[in-house]
């Protein structure tokens, strides 16, 4: 019987050693389902609006390269220029905005006190309503004369503010309901981070006298830098891209005050029929959140490794 099984042996290994891994082809099928549509709809678009950057096309016909044409019209261009200074106006409001409110709604929300359960509740349910309901509700709140907004501020002595039809309010007024809107995300990452902190290091400090002042300094804030990065990041890039809020409450008026780059890329797109131009104007605004993104991100690090 050794014999017989020896040779047996020998002969099976090398099959085995050379034979190649079975691959089931069957999960490529249950992927495609994701694959497609994402290349399709996600990736498909990019390097199409990239290509009519640098033409000249209007939807019906082909289009015409244009080269850079498009490129130094924008840069030349008025409205361009305020658009971009609006946007990134929307973003100097709303991050820090989103970013201390969300972490101090987390903080109230993770110590545990009075109707902390129903204010979990209240501080994310914003977040999964959609823009245009946000920017409905928040139309009526800062109606110059019927918003509740201006009536409460008409208790303390404030004359009525025009949030949305001034050039010097339209754009804190969206702001306003974008920070309201966008509260939810921030809020949730922060009590996250904020139940990872070790319990330990709190008692620790308090047993050297640190009231809770300085345990949040001291002991808190530096465990939660990575979710302040995150945030940050996440809500620049989100205020760049800004449109629904501006479409719904003030679609860029008065005068473009409020008109963020987005939105004017849809005018020119949509309404004026110029993709091509518009595209150019999106890859600017692309090239100006890559830019923003990496070196807020190399700030933080910097700050984290300080």
């Amino acid at each position: 019987m050794a014999a017989v099984a020896g040779p047996a042996a020998i002969r099976i290994a090398p099959d085995a050693v050379g034979s190649r891994p079975r691959i089931d082809r069957s999960g490529y099928l249950f992927v495609a389902f994701f694959t497609i549509p994402f290349l399709l709809f996600n990736i498909a678009p990019i390097f199409f609006g990239i290509y009519l950057s640098f033409t000249e096309w209007g939807i019906v016909g082909a289009p015409t390269w244009v080269g850079l044409a498009n490129f130094k019209e924008a840069l030349a261009d008025d409205w361009v220029a305020n658009a971009f200074v609006n946007t990134l106006r929307y973003a100097l409001i709303i991050v820090p905005g989103v970013t201390v409110l969300g972490l101090l709604f987390a903080v109230f929300v993770h110590q545990r006190w009075p109707l902390a359960t129903l204010a979990r509740t209240l501080f994310f349910t914003p977040n999964v309503v959609s823009a245009t309901v946000i920017g409905m509700v928040w139309v009526w709140l800062l109606d110059t004369q019927f918003g509740l907004v201006n009536q409460y501020l008409g208790l303390v002595g404030i004359a009525p503010v025009p949030w949305l039809t001034s050039v010097e309010w339209a754009l804190v007024g969206v702001s306003i309901a974008s920070i309201w809107w966008d509260l939810g995300l921030a809020f949730v990452i922060f009590l996250a981070a904020l139940q990872e902190v070790p319990r330990d290091l709190h008692e620790a400090a308090a047993i050297d006298g640190a009231g809770r002042l300085r345990q949040f300094w001291h002991v808190t804030l530096p465990h939660l830098r990575p979710a302040i990065s995150m945030v940050v990041t996440l809500q620049l890039i989100a205020s760049l891209r800004i449109f629904s809020q501006v479409y719904v409450m003030t679609n860029g008026a008065p005068n473009g005050a409020s008109q963020s780059v987005i939105h004017y890329v849809y005018q020119t797109a949509i309404v004026q029929y110029r993709l091509g131009y518009a595209s150019a104007v999106s890859m600017l605004l692309f090239a100006l959140i890559l830019v923003l993104t990496i070196l807020q991100r190399l700030v933080l690090r910097e700050r984290a490794r300080g």
